[in-house]
């Protein structure tokens, strides 16, 4: 794959992009990713028996300049970046497993997460869980391109999808001691829907496993400068020069008034 793309401005920190690996400069510690590949994930895909790339994705968790480490180990922030190679599985668009969130120990709320699109277009498809065992009340799909941030908010499980025909390259911020549950997506045979191929476009498809859930509503990207979150200002420097704007990462209960409405 022929594709490289400098992503030092819009991420605040010395990367670059080369094909699918992620390279590291000017004093920032290369970080070894973590690769999901094909076999790991066609329990939750469209066709479970379609032939694709073996390697779907890499995670490259924990980048952090040493200057900063202290930072973002004080206030128990994690910043990760994401590589989705494009393509299709059969005719559906490679995506992330899915996952949902774990509770904030000793509360009723999960951790949030925080999403930046640093190259190409990124799906983010969000879905809560219904009161019945098998349903989901509410499904929502936000379209994302470089710049743009997205809160996933407690309460929603999410899949990233790649739907373009380049990589997508995106960042995360999350709660440092964070872990993701892949169960739930799993005994479901993936999300609510899935996004397949039509033509020249993407369709979302219903899964038939799910009792009920409604149609997907689109939602646009939002600055969201009441968590210090403003476009044009990458999430990397968000952590290093505002961290205590990123609290509710770490306590969302106490910003339940922030964090709820996040996806009308």
């Amino acid at each position: 794959m022929v594709f490289m793309r400098d992503l030092r401005e819009i991420s605040g920190i010395p990367i670059s992009v080369d094909g699918l690996d992620v390279r590291f400069s000017d004093g920032l510690t290369a970080v070894k990713p973590s690769v999901r590949r094909l076999q790991e994930i066609r329990d939750v895909l469209y066709n479970q028996t379609a032939a694709g790339p073996e390697d779907l994705y890499f995670m490259y968790r924990g980048v952090v300049l040493p200057e900063h480490r202290s930072i973002a180990e004080c206030h128990s922030i994690r910043y990760d970046i994401t590589v989705i190679r494009p393509g299709a599985i059969g005719t559906e668009y490679i995506k992330t497993a899915g996952h949902y969130h774990a509770h904030v120990p000793g509360e009723s709320v999960e951790y949030p997460e925080i999403y930046e699109v640093l190259s190409g277009r990124a799906h983010y498809l969000l879905q809560r869980p219904g009161e019945q065992p098998g349903t989901v009340d509410d499904v929502v799909v936000v379209e994302a391109g470089p710049g743009d941030k997205v809160v996933m908010p407690p309460g929603y499980g999410h899949v990233t999808i790649n739907p373009g025909p380049e990589p997508l390259v995106m960042c995360n911020l999350v709660e440092a001691t964070f872990t993701s549950n892949y169960g739930p997506y799993r005994q479901a045979r993936g999300a609510a829907f899935y996004e397949v191929e039509n033509g020249d476009k993407g369709v979302f498809v219903p899964n038939e496993h799910y009792g009920y859930a409604p149609a997907p509503r689109l939602v646009d990207p939002a600055d969201l400068p009441e968590l210090g979150l403003r476009r044009g200002v990458p999430l990397y420097t968000c952590m290093i020069t505002e961290p205590e704007r990123l609290a509710f990462l770490v306590r969302p209960q106490d910003f339940e008034e922030h964090l709820s409405g996040l996806l009308e």
